[in-house]
């Protein structure tokens, strides 16, 4: 089902768009890392404000925020990249190369810098932007905080001037993430410098408690928002683990916030995550995968990335163009037989470039110990061959081709299309009705089942795909037979696959 959150749609659009145009004063829009960590010659694009990097544990992650962030003097790459007195010759000769939009240098084209550690040293031109970092450690409990120890003596005075109240704005932003009211909660300066912050919160009963009594997820968020909001226009901000310490829905709302604030403060923002949950409110031009120190775009779910890194035990692994063409493989299993559905994987990623290199990824790996296929559509310009375990759906466009197939024979099929959807037997007349409708002014095959289940009274699109596709692969057994064949053929305790 397609998620539906509180970004509209028609900010991701302008968003993806400006990036395209360039529109921004200062962003970065590509990161080069060569002989860096496993790297070799991979290229990352920000092509939306808003950047997640996912990947297994080791995958590289970490190691593209800090090459992001050794571009900008505010950030010592020693902070992400320390180097120890005898065990890490290999940092010799890393390289990174940026491309980058200053609207205070150059008004229309790129310009390019370069990072390297060579000699035993860091070389960079140190680029001037504000910059924030959030760590890791931002999730650590106060009462583990060295710094904070000296105010659990009952000696320690707290000044007037070093406690002041969240701004409105900061509470609304905070309280919507949270999901709970935090107004009157206070922030003290503490420190020499007054450089460590310390947060007093207040229960609905007006009773103050103090950071030591917090969730260490709610501490992180208060301070990360009030740090973001204090920052200027054009700043870039990276967070290793967005999801640490936090519910998923919280997740998901701090990535909501984060696209509401590149819009309103013309910021940018890159996060690691092994959530989910942070990738729904995001377009897949938004979403990176680190496998195997290799990156790839596109939209990908976390379990999918356990299948393609060999986490999940499994027999095959099958990556299709996108969620349709998911819905049509597993339908054809289910039918055909439905008790290897336990030895399979089937992930529906986002385009054909996206499966294909995920696929191709995932049976160089040595380290993985079950093949994978790819099902690409009929109209794909990728490559089907079978020697590399790639093969073509039939038809051009998988959503127009399974409707015409039902259309061409509707008289005799019109009933159990009824049934399917969940409708009475005798409604079928009425469905016919529609059908007709649909086939004749849909524009866009990509919602022609969503345009279905509008007009039968608000079905959700994935109920009408579904009945579609599982009548499809009944009453057209030989085009329903092949992909299935190709599927058992391929998995080693079934068929012909090894």
């Amino acid at each position: 089902m397609t998620f539906k959150g509180e970004i509209r749609d028609s900010l991701i659009r302008s968003l993806l768009e400006k990036v395209r145009k360039r529109n921004y004063n200062k962003y970065l829009y590509s990161v080069k890392l060569s002989n860096m960590r496993g790297f070799a010659d991979e290229i990352i694009t920000f092509d939306f404000p808003v950047t997640a990097i996912i990947g297994p544990n080791g995958g590289g992650k970490s190691t593209v925020l800090g090459a992001a962030a050794c571009l900008y003097s505010d950030l010592k790459p020693g902070r992400f990249f320390a180097k120890s007195s005898r065990f890490d010759d290999g940092m010799q000769n890393w390289r990174m190369e940026y491309e980058v939009i200053d609207k205070s240098k150059q008004n229309t084209n790129f310009i390019k810098y370069k990072t390297s550690y060579s000699s035993y040293k860091w070389s960079r031109e140190k680029v001037v932007r504000p910059v924030a970092f959030f760590g890791i450690s931002r999730t650590i409990p106060a009462s583990e905080r060295a710094e904070l120890k000296k105010i659990t003596k009952t000696t320690y005075k707290f000044k007037d001037s070093q406690i002041k109240e969240l701004t409105d704005e900061n509470a609304k932003h905070i309280g919507h993430i949270l999901g709970r009211n935090i107004k009157g909660f206070k922030e003290a300066h503490v420190g020499e410098r007054g450089n460590i912050t310390f947060l007093a919160g207040k229960t609905e009963n007006e009773i103050e408690y103090s950071e030591f009594h917090f969730g260490a997820g709610e501490s992180s968020i208060i301070k990360m928002v009030a740090s973001i909001e204090s920052l200027p226009e054009g700043a870039l901000v990276l967070i290793e683990e967005i999801e640490n310490g936090l519910h998923p829905i919280a997740t998901r709302r701090l990535v909501e916030y984060l696209v509401e604030v590149a819009d309103r403060k013309k910021m940018q923002f890159i996060f690691s995550t092994h959530s989910n949950d942070a990738l729904l409110p995001l377009p897949t031009e938004a979403i990176w995968s680190a496998i195997n120190k290799k990156l790839v775009q596109g939209k990908l779910d976390i379990l999918a990335l356990r299948t393609i890194t060999g986490e999940i035990d499994k027999q095959l692994a099958i990556f299709t163009e996108d969620i349709f063409s998911e819905l049509w493989v597993e339908n054809v299993i289910r039918i055909n037989d439905p008790l290897i559905m336990s030895a399979l994987e089937v992930h529906g990623l986002q385009g054909d470039g996206t499966a294909v290199k995920i696929h191709k990824n995932h049976n160089s790996d040595p380290s993985v110990k079950f093949r994978s296929i790819c099902f690409i559509d009929g109209d794909s310009k990728q490559e089907a061959n079978d020697a590399i375990y790639q093969y073509r759906l039939p038809g051009s466009s998988p959503e127009r081709y399974i409707f015409d197939s039902i259309m061409s024979k509707i008289s005799e099929l019109i009933g159990e299309i009824t049934v399917s959807l969940h409708l009475n037997y005798e409604k079928q007349g009425e469905v016919m009705n529609i059908l007709n409708q649909v086939s004749s002014t849909n524009r866009d095959e990509h919602i022609i089942f969503s345009q279905i289940g509008e007009r039968l009274g608000f079905l959700s699109e994935n109920v009408v795909q579904n009945a579609f596709l599982s009548v499809w692969v009944k009453k057209f057994p030989i085009e329903s037979k092949k992909i299935f064949s190709i599927i058992s053929d391929n998995i080693p305790q079934y068929g012909k696959g090894k």
